[in-house]
């Protein structure tokens, strides 16, 4: 059963938390380098999805098997619906490595999050939400400057062209928001946000499970069925939102390096 709730002291109800995404720590505590079962997910992760991609460079064939057909449909996909897409041609081959490392990565992460014996997103912790942001923010400033400079990369984001300059005064406060904070921020706390939503909506469903057929009073037990169900409808939604967030989240990466690399926006 998909439970992912801590086991609580006596009986009844127990609803999930936030202390769920804070587990104890199981090596080095009390230290900076402190590890919990949420860096041990995030590792396993890792280390399987590496080992996936291994196998498949290493067995690649010229007329690919289901494995390998599988494996570069997925890399097709984000080099024509996402690099190609919102990048061109010109400037796609340059980030595909940076872009399809953040869709496969947050993939794997997000999908820990329905996996018996996991049950925690990775990116379900607002860390790695932030250092994924981070290296997006550092690359379209980068790409930004060293086509148009400082200045110019300054001026084409602060001072849109056809405004009127009064308007400048309401316009430029907001733009520097907008790439020094809400493009980073909303990168980072979207995708944890829809992981935490679905971690304790699947969590709250299989306690409820839990509750209903094994403790709750006899004529409560049917509901039981109910809560088992939507945990597994749930189960389905949060696989979809899993792709879904590592997606979005590689579009707006190549969306805003984009904008950085045009001449007006």
């Amino acid at each position: 059963m998909l439970l992912a709730a801590p086991e609580a002291e006596g009986e009844g109800f127990h609803a999930p938390s936030i202390a769920d995404f804070f587990p104890p720590a199981i090596f080095f505590e009390g230290t900076p380098f402190q590890i919990d079962r949420v860096w041990i997910i995030r590792i396993l992760a890792a280390l399987v999805l590496c080992t996936v991609f291994v196998i498949a460079a290493n067995r690649a064939k010229v007329v690919p098997g289901r494995f390998q057909g599988a494996i570069e449909w997925i890399l097709d996909f984000v080099r024509v619906q996402i690099a190609e897409e919102i990048l061109g041609k010109e400037h796609a081959r340059r980030f595909l490595p940076m872009l399809t490392t953040i869709f496969l990565a947050i993939l794997a992460f997000n999908l820990t999050g329905i996996i018996t014996g996991l049950n925690l997103a990775g990116t379900s912790r607002i860390g790695l939400p932030i250092v994924l942001a981070l290296w997006v923010f550092v690359t379209y400033w980068y790409v930004g400057i060293k086509k148009h400079g400082l200045g110019g990369y300054l001026k084409a984001n602060l001072f849109p062209p056809g405004i009127p300059a009064p308007i400048y005064l309401i316009v430029t406060p907001i733009e520097i928001l907008q790439i020094l904070v809400i493009r980073p921020a909303s990168l980072a706390i979207r995708l944890m946000a829809n992981m935490v939503a679905g971690h304790i909506m699947l969590v709250l469903c299989f306690a409820a499970t839990h509750f209903f057929l094994l403790e709750a009073a006899p004529a409560l037990k049917a509901f039981g069925i109910l809560t088992l169900g939507a945990g597994f409808a749930f189960t389905a939604f949060e696989l979809l939102v899993a792709a879904l967030q590592a997606y979005i989240f590689a579009l707006l990466a190549a969306v805003y390096i984009s904008l950085s690399l045009e001449d007006e926006h």
